[in-house]
């Protein structure tokens, strides 16, 4: 397998996550892909050009999503999503919450990087930030812990990919507005494997990094 994407992506880390918790990394061959270059391999793979993109027998998997439910599968099912019912719905809407908070959080990064210095339309990064902060405090009313030890379901995964994004892009006061997110950190990090190999290079420094 090749899994075309960059350092920074949080959706890209979401699935290298996926991938160890899944005893499988060491079967993928990570492509370090450039998303604005137009002769990019990823670009011929995926016509959207967006990253991650996992290649598999020839074949493009792609949205982060699509690819932890590939994997899943492959693993047996059951581990990342749940089979069915309610509990399958819920992590499903979890993890539909924490992509678009990764969403929006790359929304603001491309509104303040992308456009003239100047340019930038403050409307527009408001708009992203409030959806980052409406967010966090449904997960704080929701009292999120973490308890799935090495093997957390896709929107755990999602979620803590969405929290560090969040502090090395400097995006949002997390901590003020979900507090229950410290400790659902602190135990993810300890628990899951290749939650410290895949962090993203300059991240600032925390308890659980």
């Amino acid at each position: 397998m090749k899994l075309f994407t960059a350092g920074a992506s949080p959706f890209g880390r979401k699935v290298k996550l996926a991938l160890h918790v899944l005893s499988c990394m060491d079967q993928v061959e990570v492509i370090a892909t450039d998303t604005s270059k137009p002769d990019s391999e990823n670009r011929k793979q995926n016509p959207l050009g967006k990253i991650p993109t996992l290649l598999v027998d020839g074949k493009a998997i792609y949205d982060s999503r699509v690819i932890l439910d590939h994997l899943d599968n492959t693993a047996g099912g059951g581990k990342l999503f749940p089979v069915s019912g309610q509990e399958r719905d819920d992590v499903l809407i979890a993890a539909a919450l924490a992509d678009g908070m990764m969403d929006a959080g790359i929304l603001i990064v491309y509104e303040n990087r992308m456009r003239p210095e100047g340019m930038q339309v403050e409307s527009i990064i408001e708009y992203q930030r409030g959806k980052l902060e409406r967010s966090l405090k449904a997960i704080e009313a929701s009292s999120v812990t973490y308890e799935n030890g090495a093997m957390p379901n896709a929107a755990e995964i999602g979620l803590a990919c969405a929290i560090d994004y969040m502090d090395f892009r400097e995006l949002a006061d997390w901590r003020a507005l979900a507090p229950c997110l410290e400790g659902f950190m602190t135990a993810f990090a300890a628990s899951v494997p290749g939650y410290h190999e895949t962090l993203p290079e300059g991240i600032a420094a925390a308890p659980w990094r």
